[in-house]
């Protein structure tokens, strides 16, 4: 990229997506776009290089430009940046290093193309225009309010062993029936790991209850609902992976 765009300024914002998972890449790079500034964004998790998917640039409304496989791993993050103003196919070789291997797109196609975009490349260079509608999209599981509880499940696993939960801390109020205050308390249910149910605490931060005790709490990092166990892992802790089913209900009196 910088024998392309010598002036460029490069920030690598993450190495550490679980191999082929392009939706943790695609729920990554949607909660850290909206703090970078206008640019061009470059993601590769790309399971099918080499095949027939297509490589994409996007310009999405806010004016970024984003470059990557079309592969759903893009557009949560355009519709952070407001939306596609824009989509192309990267077609244009001329545009793409003089050897292009058939596993290493990321180094062959997206930089050298996203390196020219930041040199001022019209988008409409990389190749012909995409309806929209037509690139592959890539949506996060939705919870559910029922029976006076919230079905959830997990998105995300750090590598602390926190999980990131579909919902907000206003789904909690909403089974609460009230405002969620530090100690307010809850029962989860993540199946086997915790027949009947499991009583854990809504606090701000880790550090509010003892090492090895649960809490659930707002999740600065990837935004929204999290559940965690101070200095140690709530995966473990609960028994639980990407997609596995949450029950949060008030506690019971």
């Amino acid at each position: 990229m910088w024998s392309i765009a010598p002036d460029a300024r490069l920030l690598d914002l993450s190495h550490s997506v679980r191999k082929y998972a392009i939706r943790d890449g695609a729920l990554l790079l949607s909660r850290m776009v909206g703090y970078l500034p206008v640019g061009v964004h470059v993601a590769v998790v790309d399971p099918g290089v080499g095949t027939a998917r297509r490589p994409i640039a996007i310009r999405a409304a806010r004016g970024d430009r984003l470059v990557g496989p079309d592969n759903g791993l893009l557009l949560p993050a355009v519709r952070v940046l407001g939306g596609v103003a824009a989509a192309h196919e990267i077609t244009a070789t001329e545009l793409f290093l003089p050897r292009v291997s058939s596993t290493f797109h990321g180094r062959d196609i997206f930089s050298p193309v996203a390196a020219h975009l930041a040199n001022g490349l019209p988008i409409e260079r990389v190749g012909p225009a995409i309806d929209p509608a037509d690139l592959v999209d890539l949506r996060f599981p939705e919870p559910e309010l029922r029976d006076g509880g919230l079905d959830t499940s997990v998105l995300f696993i750090d590598s602390y062993g926190n999980c990131r939960l579909a919902g907000q801390p206003e789904d909690l109020e909403r089974i609460a029936r009230g405002p969620v205050v530090p100690g307010t308390s809850f029962r989860v249910d993540s199946g086997s790991a915790t027949p009947g149910g499991l009583a854990v605490e809504w606090h701000p931060t880790f550090g509010d209850v003892a090492a090895g005790e649960p809490l659930l709490y707002e999740d600065a990092d990837y935004g929204g609902l999290g559940i965690a166990v101070n200095q140690a892992s709530a995966a473990e802790r609960f028994g639980l992976e990407i997609d596995s089913p949450v029950r949060i209900e008030a506690a019971r009196t």
